[in-house]
């Protein structure tokens, strides 16, 4: 779809308003309420041309625990530059955005955040090219990116989930794409190494790194307990699951998607994930066409081209009771935040008892019979036939 498509918000904002209301109460649940921008906030994205929201996830109070009131950030931004650029005043001029959109994040006091898969660059693992696009990668903990986002975090006491492209200079200087995760104090907490890579169109990841090796780990943090399912992964349920079986509360999905290939499926999963494994999930899509120097092409009969096709951002959170935010702009950076209370998990785990009634002993055993090397299809077949 074209970048000038208006999103299903903007759609939505054409018909009477009463009929806005019972179609947002259809389509993504009765408990959010949108929030005035604060002034700071609305005055930051007016000066820098993108858009910024605010909702609060209603819920009712426990009796004998205290609200766990968090705000959940997700980012969603273009790249600056043409990709003719030179590489450091690409990343430079990204990084310059993007430390707006942080400020108007904490100018809505979002207390944890995240950015969209591979912020730092063009997403250009469709070109097949190794170079020069790899000096783009860092490391986790010493590179641009590292520093710019340790020093944003403690500025504004946020934990900040940064997605970048790892070099691993301890093993082999290989790559990684991977998500690393900042304490509120500027402090690196930990990173997680992406679990599924595509093989689909011009998602021609593999050629630049495989699958990642650190499981599901979640990071506890000041403000809730943190995963990270980047991009692919949203396509595997069992990848969801797992964050939920290790504790996680909020699990962001930073992706880079484009509409002709997934925009049907961007307003289910995440939501999917939120209601079967009873957290939070921050989406976030990168937003723009970016055109690279060279044609490519991947093996599926269309024509060589220069571009991947339009990310549609439409970035949202959805909650564990099934709802969830309007999403952002198909066509705009921006910013959405959404105020929740954490212990709105456990309220919906009392309610629908998903994980008490799931059997994971079943599963866990199908699976065993299903990776031997002999196993049957558990098959049924009808006499008759």
């Amino acid at each position: 779809m074209a970048s000038t498509d208006p999103s299903a918000e903007e759609i939505i904002a054409l018909l009477p308003p009463e009929q806005q209301s019972h179609l947002k109460r259809l389509l993504y649940g009765s408990s959010v309420v949108p929030e005035a921008v604060p002034d700071e906030a609305a005055t930051i994205a007016a000066a820098n041309d993108f858009d910024v929201q605010l909702f609060r996830t209603s819920s009712p109070p426990d009796v004998t625990r205290p609200r766990r009131t968090v705000r959940i950030g997700v980012i969603q931004n273009s790249i600056v530059l043409p990709t003719t650029e030179p590489l450091m005043d690409q990343y430079k001029a990204i990084e310059a955005r993007v430390e707006k959109l942080i400020d108007a994040a904490a100018a809505m006091g979002a207390n944890v955040i995240c950015m969209q898969e591979a912020w730092t660059a063009p997403f250009f693992f469709c070109t097949r090219e190794k170079r020069p696009w790899l000096e783009f990668a860092e490391d986790a903990k010493e590179g641009p990116a590292a520093k710019f986002m340790s020093r944003m975090a403690a500025k504004y006491q946020m934990v900040i989930v940064s997605p970048i492209l790892e070099r691993d200079y301890a093993h082999g200087q290989i790559i990684w794409n991977t998500a690393v995760v900042w304490s509120h104090t500027g402090a690196f907490i930990g990173k997680h190494r992406k679990n599924h890579i595509p093989r689909v169109g011009d998602f021609n990841e593999s050629t630049y790194y495989f699958e990642g090796n650190t499981g599901h780990p979640v990071f506890e943090t000041r403000y809730g307990k943190v995963a990270v399912n980047i991009c692919y992964g949203r396509h595997h349920p069992l990848n969801w699951m797992m964050f939920g079986l290790n504790g996680a509360e909020i699990v962001f999905n930073p992706s880079a998607t484009v509409g002709g290939l997934s925009e049907p499926l961007w307003s289910i999963e995440a939501r999917n994930a939120s209601i079967a494994n009873t957290y939070f999930v921050g989406a976030i899509n990168r937003v723009g066409t970016e055109h690279f120097p060279n044609e490519f092409s991947s093996g599926d009969g269309k024509p060589a081209h220069k571009d991947f096709g339009h990310f549609y951002g439409s970035s949202y959170v959805s909650n564990p009771d099934g709802s969830r935010t309007p999403g952002l702009s198909r066509n705009r950076d921006g910013v959405l935040v959404n105020e929740v209370d954490l212990n709105l998990c456990m309220q919906v785990k009392d309610k629908w008892n998903f994980q008490m009634t799931a059997r994971y002993e079943m599963y866990a055993e199908g699976l065993a019979e299903y990776l031997k090397e002999g196993f049957t299809p558990q098959v049924i077949r009808d006499p008759s036939m």
